[in-house]
């Protein structure tokens, strides 16, 4: 049952589509279920938009396009910069709205809404960084002029494991670099997203700028979007599946596209690391958010001398964690996000056990409401065994042992993701060989999490491309003019 500070903040968010600066009921009045998945109970109703409505917002967006891309470029900045004041004023009940609805511990929602802000405040800054050049050609004759536009009318998609910092990281730098927006939320957390926008409103953020829909229907809703020629720019954060499905669909109108898309990250341990430090960076690259990133350490290569060493030293650390609803003093490990995600995660743990895996803790999920799973170590994982091999977005760490560097970078490089990639190993030359070998966007050295808005944010290979965050993030958002002038 809800408590009632709890119910506070639920009821403080508005829970209508925000379109043209305006918050509407959807279309004939339908509303779609978010759930606690701590306890599969209803937490609120929020509206649940028709096509209709996203045309209406794909409207807004267009009919405020060329008014706000002559906005003062500090103007824009301020909104962003008082957005981000708010943000973080806001810490306790934004992290307390994320953890009813995505499940995640209360300390693991406030460092998100951290992050979150963090976008907002980068951005801020380079909003007034937006930069052209002017140049002499090679022959001497006539000059040269670039100039950085923005693109125009923007659809952005969330995924619901990172519900706040995911829609800063986008809008962010649209806001930044004059472009409107329509964002649509996933189903499964769309309140974090509801209070961003009212922040942005109360920020003094035009009306039409952002628009924001929740729906239930996301590809009867959205497809009209995409092939609308209205529409300058896709970016989307999800699986890879849905990910090729969207990139087919914006073909038709040549949209401007980045895609964050799914990962396989490796995490190698070699003999001359640290163990008990490389156990350190693979509690935080495995658990952060139970798993649920696409940034998560999916698969533990570790060299043969140290391998069993470090599963026991991790399997002990993970065993020790505690599991609950994310309200709850002293929780670490919450729910995860419904039962499909669950069963699924189900599925990969029995497939590696099936086939010769040992589990040293866990393995099962937790019986009770909710949807809880044992954060579980697996030894002795065999290659065929299917978690190696796809994405868990689960508190599941398997691990396999390998004799040489080259061995350990294959098996690495084995797979069509490239997102991130975490090496531990106390040689310098090593590691400057092995983070060149890898085929990966980012690669966290000795550390366990690369997630930074200053840094560029991205993969390769099916993993995606494009980037945010970083001085990069903002370039997504920009088109190049050139200009020839006549001497």
């Amino acid at each position: 049952m809800i408590e009632t500070a709890e119910r506070t903040v639920v009821d403080g968010i508005e829970k209508r589509l925000f379109i043209g600066g305006e918050w509407r009921d959807a279309t004939g009045g339908e509303t779609l279920t978010v759930e606690d998945p701590s306890t599969a109970e209803p937490l609120a109703e929020v509206a649940d938009a028709t096509p209709d409505d996203a045309m209406a917002a794909l409207g807004a967006a267009h009919e405020v396009q060329a008014e706000w891309r002559n906005y003062p470029p500090r103007e824009r900045g301020e909104v962003l910069r008082r957005a981000f004041e708010k943000i973080v004023s806001r810490t306790d009940e934004l992290a307390l709205l994320m953890t009813l609805e995505m499940g995640k511990s209360l300390a693991e929602s406030k460092a998100e809404i951290a992050y979150a802000a963090e976008f907002f405040r980068w951005f801020s800054e380079e909003a007034v960084r937006i930069e052209g050049r002017y140049a002499v050609p090679p022959g001497g004759a006539g000059r040269m002029l670039t100039m950085k536009q923005p693109v125009g009318p923007c659809i952005l998609i969330t995924p619901w494991n990172f519900p706040m910092a995911m829609g800063t990281r986008k809008i962010g730098p649209a806001v930044a670099a004059g472009c409107t927006m329509v964002v649509k939320p996933a189903e499964q957390t769309p309140l974090c997203m509801l209070a961003l926008a009212q922040i942005l409103e109360e920020s003094g953020l035009p009306g039409g700028v952002l628009n924001v829909i929740t729906s239930s229907q996301s590809g009867s809703v959205m497809g009209p979007l995409i092939s609308d020629p209205r529409a300058r720019k896709l970016s989307f954060t999800g699986s890879t599946e849905v990910g090729r499905k969207l990139i087919g669909q914006s073909a038709g109108q040549i949209l401007r596209v980045s895609m964050e898309l799914g990962g396989n990250a490796p995490f190698i341990v070699f003999d001359d690391a640290d163990v008990d430090a490389a156990v350190e960076g693979a509690m935080v690259a495995k658990m952060r958010n139970m798993g649920e990133a696409c940034t998560s350490a999916n698969r533990f290569h570790v060299a043969d001398s140290v391998a069993g060493e470090f599963a026991e030293k991790l399997a002990r650390r993970m065993d020790a964690m505690k599991i609950g609803r994310g309200t709850e003093e002293g929780v670490e490990v919450g729910p995860l996000i419904d039962g499909a995600q669950r069963d699924k995660v189900q599925a990969l743990v029995e497939d590696a056990l099936g086939k010769g895996a040992k589990a040293l803790v866990g393995g099962d999920k937790v019986e009770g409401a909710g949807y809880f799973y044992c954060p579980t170590v697996l030894d002795e994982v065999p290659r065929d065994a299917t978690l190696l091999h796809e994405e868990i977005f689960g508190p599941v760490a398997p691990v396999a042992s390998f004799g040489s560097e080259e061995e350990a970078i294959a098996a690495a490089n084995d797979t069509e993701y490239g997102l991130v990639a975490y090496v531990f190993t106390g040689d310098l030359k090593r590691a400057l060989r092995v983070c060149e070998g890898l085929e990966t966007g980012m690669v966290g050295l000795n550390q366990g999490i690369v997630s930074n808005a200053s840094a560029p944010f991205g993969g390769v290979k099916h993993s995606g491309f494009g980037r945010e965050g970083g001085a990069e993030g903002i370039e997504e958002y920009l088109q190049t003019k050139y200009v020839a002038i006549s001497s």
